[in-house]
């Protein structure tokens, strides 16, 4: 429910992606500047993520899982691989300031800033290592500090170079380290962010805010790498804004138009917090779910768009919203998901596999999209790599010697809606699964009329998901509603 005592005449905070900021001609025409006169340029608070792909060279990729710097250091199988690698990072990042700046001046200020950081971290990281060396410090209680200052240095990068080229075209735009880079005190989140922008004035002012903050509670241990998510959320809401803005690469739409026909597909409009968690879990990170909690408490309203389509209002999300008749809003899921299934009737309780289970997600930094449950057995279905659901398996083994432990890559496909006839739509698809011979090896719906999800073999995805648009989706009036 939006709050009443809003100024809806206030400031907006607005995140854009690393993928959009690889193309910063079209963000600063499309979102930053646009046509806007001189008084419209401000009043906003921008978040900037990393430059697409930067973020991977510093921790590890996301999707493959290729180490980058953190986990060459923190693998130590080579004690100087993590070292040659940050030289490579060096070359990349600055490769990237050469395409950013046609201006030697302010190429020269770019690299320099971004070569003090990386120089930095390599001190860092080598006197640590060398401290390590001799027993009495162990480098596992340090790696997530590692983790969060190697993270930080993406962030730092694109925020500084924005405001940096913002400034040359006569904005005064201002950049914000929320990094915590050679800082000596660390505050909690919220007082950090007041602290940070107590002295902007948004009326002539635009800040360029870093996606990573270094706080007390650590975003990096709770919220790994949706970090820059909760740094946006929390800022709109110790700020007051009046509307949260998220700037992607693409719209919030009815399905993956890479999967379905782009002209089936339709932009959401409009949809609740509610649908947003369950995207979120999918790893479709429409917002973490944690970052929208804060949001939705406040009455805050969080606008996704399509940072190349700037005159589309793209899809609001509310607190209350629901849609005037029952319906499918989304079509999507996860073609890839480790399914980890432990079947033990001398177990004393599934309580106790479930707590081992729960422990061993957590040491492996694994999300869990969901589990399923009987007498003896418990499913876990995860998104993990191979090599991580393996280690699972093992752990699990060790822990309860006489039980039956399966490992099968399987897909989620999910329908999702602010008003989802889950009884319809349960029903609807296994008839239509069954027609195209599509096996489904297990369903889930909840009470909660916002989501069902089926379990399949992960090479049935693709077909799946265009089936269930077809049959769910397409066809229907195209109610959505732009605002």
């Amino acid at each position: 429910m939006a709050r009443k005592d809003v100024d809806r005449s206030g400031h907006t905070v607005e995140k854009i992606g690393g993928t959009s900021m690889s193309n910063f001609d079209a963000v600063r025409k499309n979102i930053i500047v646009g046509d806007s006169r001189n008084e419209e340029l401000y009043n906003r608070i921008f978040v900037v993520s990393a430059y697409g792909g930067v973020t991977d060279l510093l921790l590890e990729h996301k999707k493959t899982g290729k180490p980058g710097v953190y986990a060459l250091f923190a693998g130590a199988e080579n004690r100087w691989a993590w070292g040659d690698d940050l030289t490579r990072l060096e070359k990349s990042l600055t490769d990237i300031n050469l395409s950013y700046f046609s201006d030697l001046s302010l190429r020269h200020q770019a690299d320099q800033f971004i070569l003090d950081r990386v120089e930095g971290v390599r001190e860092c990281l080598i006197d640590l290592q060398r401290l390590c060396s001799y027993g009495h410090f162990q480098l596992s209680q340090h790696l997530i500090k590692v983790r969060e200052m190697l993270a930080g240095v993406g962030e730092a990068h694109s925020a500084f170079n924005t405001a940096l080229r913002l400034q040359s075209e006569g904005i005064n735009a201002r950049f914000i380290d929320l990094t915590g880079w050679r800082e000596s005190e660390r505050l909690a989140m919220d007082e950090k962010l007041k602290r940070s922008l107590a002295s902007v004035d948004l009326t002539r002012e635009l800040p360029i805010c870093t996606g990573y903050t270094q706080c007390k509670e650590g975003l990096i241990e709770t919220f790994d790498r949706g970090y820059s998510e909760m740094t946006f959320s929390r800022i709109a809401v110790v700020t007051g804004a009046r509307e949260a803005i998220i700037h992607k690469e693409f719209h919030l739409s009815s399905a993956d138009p890479k999967i379905v026909d782009p002209a089936k597909v339709v932009t959401l409009g409009r949809t609740n917090y509610d649908v947003a968690d369950q995207l979120a879990n999918l790893g479709m990170e429409a917002i973490h779910p944690r970052a929208a909690r804060g949001l939705c408490s406040e009455g805050i309203d969080l606008r996704i768009k399509n940072s190349f389509e700037p005159d589309h209002p793209g899809t609001l999300i509310t607190g209350g919203y629901q849609a005037k008749t029952p319906q499918t809003d989304i079509v999507t899921g996860k073609k890839s998901v480790m399914a980890v299934s432990v079947f033990d009737q001398n177990a004393p309780s599934i309580a106790e596999i479930e707590k081992t289970f729960l422990d061993l997600t957590s040491r492996f930094r694994v999300h869990r999209i969901n589990r399923e449950s009987n007498a003896n057995t418990l499913t876990f279905y995860l998104s993990a790599t191979l090599k991580q659901a393996k280690r699972i398996v093992n752990e699990l083994g060790s822990d309860f010697p006489g039980a039956e432990i399966s490992l099968q890559k399987v897909a989620v496909v999910a329908a999702i809606g602010s008003s989802l006839d889950v009884n319809n739509v349960l029903i609807a698809s296994l008839v239509a699964f069954d027609q195209e011979s599509i096996q489904v090896l297990a369903a889930h719906q909840t009470m909660r009329d916002v989501e069902v999800q089926f379990i399949l073999d992960s090479e049935q995805f693709d077909h799946a998901v265009r089936l269930l648009h077809a049959l769910l989706i397409e066809g229907r009036p195209n109610d959505s509603e732009a605002v």
